[in-house]
């Protein structure tokens, strides 16, 4: 039954981060199509793009903490980009650039949201799986 809720957990987690990257997506939609000005549009972005990093890396830390190594092993690579962009500085979106670099950070998000995606996936199979485990048990 702990599986289970753990499951639940990890689950929960994953839409957070779901919701975090539709809402970058939407103020790059926004901007794009001139709804929002780039200071408000890169101003709410950076907002909870580390919130995002932070919580992808709880995440991960959760899986290798509750002994899911697949899960954590498919998680790493995600969790190493977010490392990477920002230990070179390139994960705030600048206000200047925005309109330059609009077309790569919607690639970028929209990556991510399908990495994400695909983890859910993972994540709801395990949860299931874990389900009828306990009830044969």
């Amino acid at each position: 039954m702990g599986d289970l809720f753990i499951w639940i957990l990890s689950f929960f987690i994953l839409i957070a981060l779901i919701v975090l990257l539709v809402f970058q997506l939407m103020c790059l939609a926004d901007l794009e199509f001139d709804y929002i000005n780039p200071y408000d549009s890169s101003s709410r972005i950076n907002s909870v793009v580390l919130p995002e990093f932070v919580v992808q890396g709880i995440l991960c830390l959760f899986y290798l903490l509750t002994g899911h190594w697949i899960m954590a092993l498919i998680s790493a690579p995600y969790l190493y980009y977010n490392v990477r962009l920002y230990t070179q500085r390139q994960h705030l979106v600048d206000v200047t650039e925005i309109f330059n670099l609009l077309h790569r950070e919607k690639k970028r998000r929209l990556f991510k949201l399908a990495y994400l995606v695909v983890l859910l996936f993972f994540d709801i199979f395990w949860m299931i799986w874990s389900a009828i485990e306990d009830d044969d048990d």
